[in-house]
């Protein structure tokens, strides 16, 4: 299983999608091959941000490559210091927005790498948010802009506490200095963009095609539902293609095939969501598996690839219901 960073915390669990009756907990949690330490519980106050001191970015000094960072000199700041190395033009990111980013991590009085994502070739794709990352991440990236290069410190206070981070080889005391390439950000209002494909098939539900972040109308004809699963481009983006064990960040609105009424929608709740394809419904599963990155997907899935007969409780999904989904995969985790 491919190792995921030690920064993230267990994101909320998407509950309508939770697969039944597996042997999972049915949580939405990245799959990890180590534990995922949490983010403090946000008892400091924020940080003073200051320039510096930072050590010097010696080699891979652009954007987009692995750095190489001298050993810190002398005692680093009590505050979170930050410096913008390359200076980005995209949109600037907000508390709460995800993002996608390449980074290295390392201890200042040693210069030990602990974690980067430049040798894994993934970048992570986490929210700033408390809770879901070390609290100095929040502080030194919000407000930068996507295509900049990111170098802070971070202090204990800001960053694993007192108990460090064993795991890493973190200790107590430690400062931690990061470089961090913002790849992109993502928020409530994000859509995916790819090229428009035809929807023809007039016996299959027509997917509205706005790209505003608004949600995407679903009109379900009033025909049979398919017996088989169907999983077709909407708006075909043009990114990695989506594993079978992967996680993904997503969009998404669903409605039932008798009488379309909406029982599930991250656009309702304006919060995007993320989840691994092992833990969701298998029509989930399959009708993302070998999907685009930036695509919209028409996904309907029939009540053996659903619930069956086990709906959620307090849903509005009754047994053997076929549901219709718009999906906009906005990443890949």
């Amino acid at each position: 299983m491919r190792r995921r960073s030690l920064l993230i915390a267990v994101p909320a669990g998407l509950v309508t999608l939770s697969a039944c009756g597996d042997d999972g907990s049915g949580s939405s949690s990245n799959a990890s091959d180590s534990p995922s330490p949490q983010a403090s519980a946000g008892s400091a106050p924020p940080p003073k941000i200051v320039d510096g001191p930072l050590p010097a970015i010696t080699a891979g000094t652009k954007f987009g490559e692995k750095p190489t960072v001298a050993k810190g000199s002398g005692e680093p700041s009590k505050d979170v210091a930050v410096k913008t190395v390359v200076a980005g033009g995209g949109r600037a990111v907000a508390e709460n927005d995800f993002i996608a980013a390449d980074y290295l991590g390392q201890v200042w009085s040693s210069a030990k790498v602990f974690d980067n994502s430049y040798d894994r070739k993934t970048p992570l794709v986490i929210q700033l948010a408390q809770g879901s990352i070390i609290d100095g991440w929040r502080y030194a990236l919000t407000g930068k802009k996507t295509g900049s290069r990111v170098e802070f410190s971070v202090p204990p206070t800001w960053g694993y506490g007192e108990q460090g981070n064993e795991q890493a080889g973190i200790k107590g005391d430690d400062t931690l200095v990061f470089v961090v390439d913002i790849k992109d950000t993502f928020n409530a209002k994000s859509s995916a963009r790819g090229k428009q494909v035809p929807q023809d098939d007039a016996a299959l539900p027509k997917v509205g095609t706005n790209t505003d972040g608004a949600a995407p109308s679903i009109e379900v004809p009033k025909t049979d539902a398919p017996k088989r699963l169907v999983a077709q481009y909407v708006l075909e983006g043009d990114g990695a293609e989506v594993g079978a064990q992967d996680s993904v960040l997503v969009q998404y609105k669903g409605v039932l095939w008798d009488g379309g009424k909406e029982f599930d929608s991250t656009y309702a709740r304006k919060q995007l969501t993320s989840f691994s394809l092992q833990q969701v419904v298998k029509g989930w599963a399959q009708g993302l598996t070998g999907k685009k990155v930036g695509s919209r997907v028409l996904v309907v899935i029939p009540p053996d690839l659903g619930y069956g007969d086990n709906p959620p409780q307090g849903s509005d999904i009754k047994k053997d219901s076929t549901l219709v989904f718009s999906v906009d995969i906005l990443a890949k985790m």
